[in-house]
This record gives structure tokens, C-alpha cells and sequence, in this order.
């Protein structure tokens, strides 16, 4: 079973930045799709970004795009991260941190993968931008 540890969320102000880790056990993220999700109180969880296994693509939830970027540690194979740039108020949430490994056939190319095609899945982290 694949482990996954968040870590880098904190407290920003409105047009700040954070970089969201998260590091996997045992086994590397080379044979992963992985994907980052949020969830805001009250709310359902929600698909941010996912980025295939090739690398050669990425998706990204409209409210986020131009601001955020999902990638890999080319170094450190257990490593993917989530760069979130001029985070807004509404960005506030638990980040989580999903892998999904083979098969994924179109997972991520099509469209945002829903929670349930993800069966790994960090504990999340924490993420407060106030205004």
C-alpha cells in the first residue's frame, strides 16, 4: 500500500504563495497518476489538478488555472508538488495529496478524476489565505 505524507501549508495572505509537498512510501510515484484535491468546510471535495504518469499532461480546476502547478521531483521520485501562486481567500481548505497507480487508461486526460478513482491518499493540509 502506497503511503502518502502532505506537508507545507500554513497560514498567507491574499497574492502570497505555498508550496504544497507531498512525499510517498515505499514505493516511488513513477507508475502513479497523481492528483491534488481541497476541501473547505462544509463543502464537498474538490479535484484541483492532476497530472498523468508521462508528465505530458496536466489538468486543472478553472478557479486555479494560471496560479497553480502541479509537477514531479525529477530528483526525488517519492516527491510531487503543488505550486499555488496569488492564492485568494477561497483557495482556504484541507489540501490532499492522491495517487492512483496502473491501470489508469485515460485517467487524467479525459477530464478532472472524481475522489473515487484515487485509492492512495495523503492526510491532508492545512491551507488558510486570509484577505
Amino acid at each position: 500500500q502506497l503511503r502518502l505524507v502532505e506537508s507545507g501549508g500554513g497560514l498567507v495572505q491574499a497574492g502570497g504563495s505555498l508550496r504544497l509537498s507531498c512525499t510517498a512510501s515505499p514505493f516511488t510515484l513513477d507508475d502513479y497518476v497523481i492528483g491534488w484535491f481541497r476541501q473547505a468546510p462544509g463543502k464537498e471535495r474538490e479535484g484541483v489538478s492532476c497530472l498523468t504518469i508521462s508528465g505530458d499532461f496536466a489538468d486543472y480546476v478553472d478557479s486555479v488555472k494560471g496560479r497553480f502547478t502541479i509537477f514531479r521531483d525529477n530528483a526525488d521520485k517519492n516527491t510531487m508538488y503543488l505550486q499555488m501562486n496569488n492564492l485568494k481567500p477561497e483557495d482556504s481548505g484541507v489540501y490532499y495529496c492522491a495517487a492512483q497507480g496502473p491501470p489508469t487508461y485515460y485517467m487524467c486526460l479525459n477530464s478532472m478524476p472524481v475522489p473515487g478513482e484515487y485509492e492512495n491518499w495523503g492526510q491532508g493540509t492545512q491551507v488558510t489565505v486570509s484577505s
